[in-house]
């Protein structure tokens, strides 16, 4: 059985890849960092579902705690599937924050660097002993890197440095065939940012070709596809889940 860690994996976009993970039979720890109640939501489905499941607390913008959660997984590993390693890593745990570059501060600033580009470094380096040869890394970015959208600069920034961050992942874990791929979904209907409301949604589906905004399903579901062995020979590539967003 293959194991992934999902980041922020209590809701939203990471709460589908643990469903859609453990639905093909991979056993999943996810973090949450402030509602266990959630976490265990996502857990009592993936066993109910026939799964195996561990939820542990992390805050992805505190580096301090990385060698600490380390140990917690070393220790899920081994009492929940008898295993020392595990397979895939996604780095999905993030937040939203409409603000113009005018008027963003250096503490808003800071606090997206932390959790969109610091976090998944660090916690990649802090994990990488315990990544099985042969493994891959999946880096959540953003369309907004790619498409300028007004009140997202520090944010799609930081997105787009995960994604330079991710090809050189995939060069320095090659010698151990790991692979690593950033996805950056389009417009998805979750809580990020406060959600979408009626009109915003209705904008954005006029953008997307297939004439609609994406659900967190779109997204879980290419992931866990992305995770198996018949796409082994996808690496250090940028994989966009947009229907066609502004193309």
């Amino acid at each position: 059985m293959s194991i992934v860690i999902i980041t922020g994996g209590s809701r939203g976009l990471g709460a589908s890849v643990a469903i859609q993970c453990a639905r093909r039979s991979m056993g999943v720890i996810l973090t949450y960092n402030s509602n266990p109640d959630a976490a265990a939501k996502v857990g009592k489905a993936i066993v109910a579902d026939g799964g195996k499941a561990v939820a542990i607390k992390l805050d992805v913008s505190d580096s301090s705690a990385f060698l600490a959660f380390r140990d917690a997984v070393g220790e899920a590993l081994a009492r929940t599937w008898n295993r020392k390693t595990f397979d895939f890593l996604v780095n999905n745990a993030g937040y939203g924050l409409y603000n113009p570059i005018a008027s963003v501060t250096e503490e808003q600033f800071d606090g997206l660097f932390r959790v969109h580009l610091k976090g998944p470094f660090f916690l990649t380096q802090a994990l990488l002993p315990l990544i099985a040869d042969g493994g891959q890394i999946v880096n959540v970015t953003s369309a907004t890197s790619r498409v300028a959208t007004a009140g997202v600069a520090p944010y799609a920034s930081f997105k787009g440095g995960l994604e330079v961050l991710t090809r050189y992942m995939a060069k320095e874990f090659g010698e151990r065939r790991i692979r690593a791929n950033s996805i950056a979904p389009g417009p998805i209907r979750t809580e990020l940012g406060g959600g979408l409301s009626e009109e915003f949604e209705a904008l954005l589906a006029g953008q997307t070709a297939l004439g609609r905004v994406g659900e967190p399903d779109d997204v879980g579901c290419m992931v866990a596809s992305l995770l198996s062995d018949e796409n082994r020979w996808i690496n250090a590539q940028k994989i966009e889940i947009g229907g066609g967003y502004m193309i």
